[in-house]
C-alpha cells in the first residue's frame, strides 16, 4: 500500500519515541483506516516488538506474545518456555537491555481485553509498576473505535490518565488523494473516485487500477467477492451490539431523513433513546451533525442536521443496499444502469460541495484571496428551502462570503450569480453591517459573461483548479 501523507502522525510519533521518560501512547481509528501501515512505516528504521493481538483467549495471546519477546531478545529458552503472567514478560523486557530505548507495539489491544476484562486492570499495575519508569515506548494500538475508547481512555478505564498522548486516525484529506495514484488523473475522476473511497486507504487501493469509475464500482463493489460489498455490514457488526437499530438509523438518513424527529419517527424510536445511537455513530465518523454555521449556540440548536460523514457509506447506502435483491440474481447491468442515471447529480455533486467548502475554501483563505480570515466556515439553510452550499463569516470586521458549487457538464453562467444574491437576502447574519463577497466552484469552467461579471465587480472570485 502507498504510504501517503501522514506526516502529522509520523512527527507525533516520533517525538514520543525521542522522550527522555517513557511513553505509552493508545491510537485508534476504524478498519482499514492505516493505523498499521502507519505504525510499520514508523519502525522501519527501529529495532521494535510488534505483536498482532487476536480474538482468541488472552492465554492464546500472551503464548504468543512470549514467542514475540524471544525473538526479540534472542532469548532461545523462552521460546518454548510457558509463561503465566504479563508481569515476568513485561519485567523481562524492562530489564533488557536497559540503556537502549525499547520500542512494544501491541496492535488489536482490544481483542485480549475482550477476552478477559480483567486485563486492561492488569495493564495499568504493569505500567505502574515495571514500565513507568523503563526506558520504554508502548503502544497500544486498536480498530474497534468503541472498545478501544473503553479500554484505555474513558474515564472508567484503569489506563485513565496513564497515556502520555493519543492519536484518534482519520481518512485521508482529499488534497493528498491523488498521491494514490501512478496514473496521473485529472481532477473530475480524482473527484469521482473519492466521492467513493473518502480517504479511506484500503478502499483506494482497490481502485487505483482504474481510471474508469464506472468499472471501478462494478469490480471493486457491485462484485459480490469483492470485500467492499458486504463492508458497511461488517463495519456495523464488529463495533455494535444492536446493528439492526444502528444499520436502519444510518439507512433512513441515507434516504434523506435528516432531522432527529423524522429518524425517530421514522423508526419507531423514543426521541430519549435515540441521541445514544446517534453519539456512538458520530465517534465512529459515519456521521456527522451540521447546523446552519450562523447559529450561534450550535450544541442546543434545534436545526441540527445528521449527514452521513463517510463517503462509501453514504454511497453504498444510496445505490448498493437498494438494489441487493438484484445483484444477487445476476442483473448487474440492470444496477450499473441505474447508477450511471444518478451517481453524478445524486451522489458525487454533493460530495464536491464538500471538497470544496472543507478543503478549497480554507486553501483560498490561506492563500490570502480575501483580506481577513473567517472565523466559521460552512453551510446555511432556513427552514423552509433555501439552502446555500458555503457561508464563511469574520465576526471581528462583519465580512461574510457567500459560495456556490457546480459539478455539472455545463460552465458556470452568470445566472448563478444573482441566484445566490437572491438567497442571500435571507441570511439574517449582520444584514444592514455586513461587507458581502462571493465565490464559485465549477468543475467545467465558468462562461464568458461570468467572467466579465467578475472583472466589473470586486467581490468575486472564481476558483480554478
Amino acid at each position: 500500500m502507498n504510504f501517503v501523507n501522514r506526516n502529522t502522525e509520523r512527527k507525533f510519533l516520533q517525538n514520543e519515541f525521542e522522550k527522555n521518560e517513557s511513553s505509552l501512547v493508545i491510537i485508534y481509528g476504524r478498519r482499514r483506516i492505516g493505523k498499521t501501515t502507519l505504525l510499520s512505516e514508523f519502525i522501519r528504521d527501529k529495532d521494535a516488538l510488534f505483536f498482532l493481538a487476536t480474538e482468541e483467549s488472552e492465554n492464546e495471546n500472551r503464548n504468543a506474545f512470549t514467542k514475540k519477546v524471544a525473538e526479540y531478545t534472542n532469548n532461545e529458552l523462552l521460546k518454548n518456555s510457558i509463561v503465566d503472567d504479563w508481569e515476568t514478560l513485561f519485567s523481562y523486557l524492562a530489564s533488557f537491555n536497559p540503556e537502549k530505548r525499547k520500542l512494544i507495539i501491541i496492535d488489536e489491544f482490544q481483542y485480549i481485553g475482550k477476552s478477559n476484562p480483567a486485563f486492561v486492570s492488569k495493564m495499568q499495575k504493569i505500567w505502574d509498576t515495571i514500565l513507568k519508569n523503563a526506558n520504554v515506548m508502548i503502544v497500544l494500538c486498536g480498530s474497534l473505535v468503541n472498545m478501544m475508547y473503553d479500554q484505555t481512555l474513558s474515564y472508567s478505564s484503569p489506563l485513565y490518565g496513564r497515556r502520555t498522548g493519543q492519536l484518534k486516525m482519520k481518512q485521508i484529506a482529499f488534497k493528498y488523494y491523488h498521491e494514490f495514484f501512478d496514473k496521473g488523473l485529472t481532477e473530475k475522476q480524482l473527484i469521482e473516485s473519492y466521492a467513493i473511497t473518502g480517504g479511506v486507504p484500503k478502499y483506494i487501493e482497490s481502485f487505483k487500477y482504474y481510471t474508469d469509475i464506472y468499472d471501478a464500482i462494478e469490480n471493486c463493489v457491485i462484485s459480490q467477492e469483492s470485500y467492499l460489498y458486504e463492508e458497511p455490514n461488517f463495519l456495523l457488526e464488529k463495533e455494535v451490539q444492536d446493528i439492526g437499530t444502528y444499520f436502519s438509523i444510518v439507512k433512513t438518513i441515507a434516504s434523506g431523513k435528516e432531522r432527529a424527529s423524522e429518524i425517530s419517527a421514522s423508526l419507531g424510536i423514543k426521541a430519549t433513546n435515540l441521541p445514544k445511537y446517534l453519539k456512538v455513530l458520530l465517534d465512529l465518523d459515519i456521521l456527522e451533525r451540521e447546523v446552519p454555521v450562523t447559529e450561534s449556540n450550535p450544541e442546543k440548536s434545534k436545526m441540527g442536521l445528521y449527514k452521513i460523514k463517510d463517503n462509501y457509506i453514504k454511497f453504498w447506502f444510496k445505490f448498493i443496499y437498494p438494489n441487493k435483491s438484484y445483484i444477487e440474481t445476476n442483473y448487474t447491468d440492470f444496477v450499473m444502469d441505474k447508477i450511471k442515471k444518478s451517481f453524478i447529480s445524486n451522489h458525487t455533486a454533493y460530495v464536491y460541495e464538500d471538497i470544496c467548502r472543507k478543503e478549497y475554501m480554507n486553501e483560498l483563505i490561506v492563500n490570502g484571496v480575501w483580506d481577513f480570515t473567517p472565523e466559521r466556515v460552512g453551510r446555511w439553510w432556513d427552514r423552509k428551502d433555501t439552502e446555500i452550499d458555503i457561508v464563511a463569516l469574520d465576526e471581528e470586521t462583519n465580512n461574510v462570503i457567500f459560495g456556490e458549487c457546480k459539478y455539472t457538464n455545463n460552465p458556470m453562467d452568470i445566472d448563478a450569480y444573482y441566484a445566490l444574491l437572491e438567497k442571500t437576502k435571507k441570511v439574517q447574519w449582520n444584514l444592514n453591517e455586513r461587507q458581502e463577497h462571493f465565490v464559485f466552484f465549477s468543475i467545467n469552467g465558468y462562461t464568458d459573461e461570468l467572467k466579465q461579471l467578475v472583472k466589473s465587480k470586486g467581490n468575486i472570485y472564481l476558483y480554478e483548479k
